[in-house]
């Protein structure tokens, strides 16, 4: 009987990173949408939005592993 390869889930790769201690890290959501209007922020409202990262809650933590990972 054939075994079923799972695939991994794309959107999730793009959302998180595992880093090389395990954490599953992402990026706060107003980050993500910064290049929003960015022609008419000013440079301080850029520089504060810019590459701050949350590590996952606890419970997701496995959920999202099995998702990249697979």
């Amino acid at each position: 009987m054939k075994k079923y390869k799972i695939k991994t889930h794309k959107s999730t790769v793009k959302r998180f990173k595992i880093t090389g201690s395990g954490k599953v890290i992402r990026q706060k959501q107003q980050e993500r949408n910064n290049s929003h209007l960015r022609s008419f922020k000013n440079r301080k409202q850029k520089s504060i939005r810019k590459d701050k990262l949350v590590i996952s809650s606890k419970g997701n933590i496995r959920k999202i592993k099995k998702l990249i990972v697979s």
